[in-house]
């Protein structure tokens, strides 16, 4: 088993490296690895005389690949991540045993009820993020430097995150007051008058505003400093975060991660920023995104068909026939001279920070539910 780690760890930084450098993750280090994951298990299972060993791990590879070839068919994953996850998943079909350690009383690595590379897929699409900001941020350094500038907005802006920090502060402060002369222990009606009462004193004129927040907050801090200056820094501190990742998978995110090309320079591979449709004789790019269309859907009652769909945002990028199809769309003044590409995020890094979550932590959404039920408990 020490042995299927030690592949996993070097293939998978192996792959991190080369999608990062050339935008690839090449079949020569995917397929062996697949070959070798299943010869390893076959290895271990006549080892251990166990049969069912071996069956079970082709029956859980075989499972990521349908799921990755899936994800692959609807144009969110590049085959390379597809074959890497097949691999690692025929390499560990099971959860290594490697440190156990224990936190606040909680054993980890956190062991989900479904097979470890599930696990591992699920730690790798949320281990996306911080490699997702790294990643804008380089690109926004060396490209496109105003981007920058919006990201970080919400810092500059912060005595907005400070007064919303006092806002909800004091909003939870007459909520307990409310809740304990009413006697009232249900969590989600106790959120709901935290955020009516939010939406309440946020909405007020500024005098009156500061009036109740002064009020309200000194006799907080009177009744528990400490738990209150904390509680206001941790408020602050999580809206500005908040803002700033909002801001990087919106809009920064996707100026970062696009650039407008010439038709004629397009190449093999590129993937379109959006899709092109074919609707009553004229051609078009859906640029909508999914929440605009369920606006305008509520305003007019229905939910329009886009068309035909001529070209998809596909992750394996464009062919040779589609950017001939596009030279003739454009020459005959069809489609613009100009389009809009994305350019393809490495996914390889963020399977790799996800196998060292999946070895060392266990598995993220496990994790989550027992924060919540350590939540629900105290309360």
């Amino acid at each position: 088993m020490l042995l299927s780690v030690f592949i996993a760890l070097v293939a998978s930084l192996y792959a991190a490296y080369t999608d990062l450098k050339k935008g690839i993750i090449p079949n020569r280090l995917t397929f062996p690895l697949i070959g070798l994951g299943i010869l390893l298990d076959a290895i271990f299972s006549y080892q251990i005389g166990d049969l069912l060993f071996f069956v079970y791990a082709l029956i859980f590879t075989g499972i990521i690949f349908i799921l990755g070839y899936t994800l692959w068919r609807l144009g969110a994953w590049a085959g390379g991540d597809v074959k890497l996850f097949t691999g690692l998943a025929a390499l560990l079909p099971f959860q290594p045993y490697l440190l156990r350690y224990s936190v606040l009383g909680v054993p980890f690595p956190i062991i989900a009820s479904y097979p470890f590379p599930l696990t591992l897929m699920i730690n790798s699409i949320l281990g996306m993020l911080p490699f997702l900001i790294i990643f804008v941020f380089y690109i926004g350094l060396k490209h496109k430097r105003h981007l920058i500038e919006e990201l970080l907005e919400p810092i500059k802006d912060y005595k907005s995150g400070l007064i919303l920090s006092l806002i909800v502060t004091s909003s939870i402060t007459l909520t307990l007051m409310i809740t304990s002369i009413l006697q009232l222990q249900i969590i989600i009606l106790t959120l709901i008058i935290i955020y009516i009462l939010t939406m309440m004193i946020s909405k007020l004129p500024m005098k009156p505003k500061v009036v109740i927040i002064a009020i309200v907050t000194l006799y907080s801090i009177y009744q528990n400093p400490k738990l209150t200056i904390i509680g206001i820094l941790i408020l602050w501190a999580s809206i500005i975060l908040l803002q700033v990742i909002r801001k990087l998978l919106g809009k920064v995110a996707r100026e970062a991660l696009q650039d407008e090309i010439k038709i004629e320079n397009l190449k093999e591979g590129m993937i379109l920023a959006y899709k092109l449709y074919k609707k009553d004789g004229q051609y078009y790019f859906d640029d909508k995104s999914f929440l605009e269309k369920l606006k305008e859907a509520a305003k007019t009652g229905t939910l329009q068909s886009p068309g035909e769909l001529v070209l998809a945002s596909m992750a394996a990028g464009l062919t040779k026939k589609d950017i001939e199809l596009l030279l003739k769309l454009s020459k005959t003044g069809k489609i613009p001279g100009k389009v809009k590409t994305k350019r393809g995020v490495p996914f390889a890094p963020a399977i790799f920070i996800g196998l060292l979550l999946s070895l060392f932590v266990g598995d993220l959404a496990m994790l989550l539910l027992k924060v919540l039920s350590i939540i629900r408990g105290i309360s």
